[in-house]
């Protein structure tokens, strides 16, 4: 009897193959958060640069704002560590905005650890 050997072998394969598309969705998903998260913290993070460089603010109101658009946009956990402050870079006062948020894992897949993102804006002059 011909092929009575690979009898069954198509579930095997099925599982086989499954088990890696599954994997792989995985990680692309997970690529996909992290770098959402990401872009929208460096978003945050500018956008607070720009409001406290403005005529009349202070680098806490940018932080404020920055912890405000975090909050609007992603969850609590990630607006907890913002900061602000005024940088001179090369003779340019710059306001600088950090944030230190989580890496996002789906899961427990995919690095844990702490990303840390900044926004630069020039002071605004009277």
């Amino acid at each position: 009897m011909r092929g009575a050997g690979d009898r069954g072998s198509a579930i095997v394969d099925f599982t086989l193959v499954g088990g890696l598309v599954v994997v792989l969705f995985a990680s692309v998903l997970q690529l996909a958060l992290v770098q959402h998260v990401r872009n929208t913290c460096v978003d945050a993070a500018a956008e607070g640069a720009r409001y406290a460089a403005q005529v009349g603010r202070t680098p806490a109101e940018g932080a404020a704002r920055t912890t405000e658009l975090l909050r609007a946009s992603l969850a609590e956990r990630y607006a907890q560590d913002v900061t602000a402050r005024r940088v001179d870079a090369a003779g340019l006062e710059l306001v600088e905005v950090s944030v230190r948020v989580p890496l996002p894992v789906v899961g427990l897949l995919g690095p844990g650890g702490v990303m840390r993102l900044d926004g630069h804006a020039p002071v605004e002059w009277p």
